[in-house]
């Protein structure tokens, strides 16, 4: 009876770390809870550790789930209203994987004590949230350090960390208050040394605490933007994705667009930026200059000599020679071609020829099936976040748009917004501002659009760049180099905006160095892993 109520204690206290990184997650969060998130768990894994039974592995691997799995079912429970099954999927996985980080961390603290074990974690986790941020299967939309993005005064120096750096401080705090408490707690060291230990591990959590809050704070209030203003126009046209973005008319769509357009712009208005699959019909790229709504946008750019207009599309490529097909290109019906379609954006001017930047961060299970062979049992479940369903084609390599007066726009279409070192490949090209494209009307009235924007300031601190960003539905904005949402529009309802942005060719430490704190991570991860596994092959013999 005790082993049980202790069970049912410990999975309760696990439980706990689950709601407080969701009472701390953005948008109505409070924040600070996330420093003392893991301490539950974290004392969940000591009781069992100084417990020596035999069968304490699938059991603090239980509790670890149900920590992780409440988290986010807590936190990213809206992705159901896009697919019931593939939420349960998306879900279930990512909390599996959580649970391996922390099990892996009991295992090599049980087997090479606390002080290696400790940091084990810290580096397991962060080189998990590199590899969510790289492979297939990816989704940071967890990433510890996005639980600040409402709180740019606080993270300014993510300039130089990213958000890795976020993460590394949070699992830093909650280490040491976890060890702050454990030494009022537990009677293990004389009361001389137990007093030593809480007054450094006080003035440890001070510091730590203190000193980035501080600078950041000095940095944010000193900080003005930079580079030159320019006038931009965004447009959030409001078309509902799941009866009328895909079912309707394409031109009346773009009509509607070019209206809203209209009440916001003039002469001296540079660009204008619409959303994510703004043209929902298709259109070839090689001959995009003769479809309808092309003609459309240049005879509206014909009023306006200095206007670039950027704006989401679906795109066709045809492959005349199979040999130069792409691993995603299906075959063109009727035809021995291949051709690939594209979530994609372009820009147009006044005699300014159309550019088009293909999506290259695709949406798992919607956009791309992440490894077919495992998971290709999932396609008629696939996750709808917000733009071309199918597996959609890519490039290899990160383009800038190029304005009419030669200045350069990074373009972000949807999901990309969230990933700081697939964007920093914009701004070594050096992208002056940042134009996000998207459309979040799949995830209904629920948190999930609105922590997709508040992710955009923190790509505003990485890159010290202005965002125009332009929703189909969901929250259309401008935020500035410190993070700032300065201007913004309601959910689901019609709207434009014009404000300014400075253009700059800042390339951030962050920019130029890229995840460098989750590249260490993951290399002293693989390192630690084959050490304890050749320790082991080498028991064998």
């Amino acid at each position: 009876m005790s082993k049980f109520r202790n069970s049912f204690l410990l999975t309760g206290v696990a439980a706990l770390s689950g709601v407080l990184l969701w009472l701390a997650w953005p948008d109505h969060g409070f924040t600070p809870l996330i420093f003392i998130a893991f301490v539950p768990l974290l004392f969940c894994e000591h009781f069992y550790s100084r417990d020596k039974s035999k069968n304490n592995g699938r059991k603090i691997f239980g509790k670890f789930y149900v920590g992780m799995l409440l988290w986010n079912i807590l936190t990213t429970w809206w992705i159901y209203f896009s697919s019931d099954v593939g939420s349960f999927v998306a879900i279930g996985l990512n909390s599996f994987f959580m649970a391996i980080i922390w099990y892996l961390f009991y295992r090599v603290k049980r087997s090479q004590g606390p002080a290696i074990g400790y940091s084990s974690l810290v580096l397991f986790w962060i080189a998990f949230e590199y590899l969510h941020l790289n492979w297939e299967i990816t989704w940071p939309w967890l990433t510890l350090g996005n639980v600040f993005a409402t709180h740019p005064e606080w993270i300014q120096w993510y300039e130089y960390t990213g958000a890795l750096g976020g993460s590394l401080w949070v699992l830093l705090i909650n280490l040491l208050v976890f060890q702050l408490l454990k030494n009022f707690w537990y009677r293990d060291l004389l009361l001389r040394l137990r007093k030593i230990n809480i007054l450094l591990l006080t003035f440890l959590i001070f510091v730590f605490l203190a000193g980035p809050t501080i600078f950041s704070l000095y940095r944010y209030y000193e900080y003005v933007d930079k580079g030159i203003e320019t006038e931009v126009a965004i447009v959030q046209p409001n078309i509902d994705p799941y009866n009328e973005k895909f079912n309707g008319s394409g031109p009346d769509q773009l009509n509607k667009i070019l209206r809203l357009s209209s009440t916001v712009i003039d002469s001296s208005t540079e660009y204008l930026i619409a959303p994510e699959t703004a043209l929902p019909d298709g259109i070839w790229e090689d001959r995009i200059e003769t479809d309808r709504s092309v003609q459309t946008l240049r005879k509206y750019i014909g009023g306006f000599p200095n206007l670039n207009i950027i704006i989401g599309l679906t795109s066709f490529k045809e492959y005349n020679d199979s040999t130069k097909k792409t691993v995603t290109a299906r075959k063109l019906s009727g035809s021995e071609n291949y051709y690939d379609v594209f979530n994609a954006a372009m820009i147009m001017g006044d005699a300014l020829p159309v550019q088009i930047y293909h999506k290259s961060k695709l949406v798992p299970g919607v956009e791309k099936m992440p490894y077919p062979i495992i998971f290709g049992f999932l396609e008629r479940y696939a996750i709808e976040l917000g733009g071309t369903s199918g597996s959609l084609g890519t490039q290899p390599y990160r383009t800038n748009f190029v304005a009419i007066d030669g200045s350069k726009v990074s373009p972000a279409i949807c999901y990309e917004s969230i990933y700081g070192e697939f964007m920093s490949g914009f701004m070594r090209d050096t992208a002056e501002f940042i134009a996000v494209v998207t459309n979040d009307g799949w995830w209904q009235n629920t948190p999930g659009y609105r922590q997709h924007m508040n992710y955009a300031r923190i790509l505003a601190l990485e890159f010290r760049k202005n965002i125009a960003r332009s929703a189909n539905t969901g929250i259309s904005c401008f935020i500035n180099q410190r993070g700032d949402v300065l201007q913004q529009t309601k959910w689901w309802e019609e709207d434009a905006l014009h404000g300014k942005v400075y253009r700059n060719q800042i390339i951030t430490f962050y920019a130029r160095h890229g995840d460098y704190i989750g590249f260490i991570s993951a290399f002293l991860t693989c390192s630690i892993l084959l050490y304890f596994g050749f320790k082991r092959i080498l028991h064998l013999f």
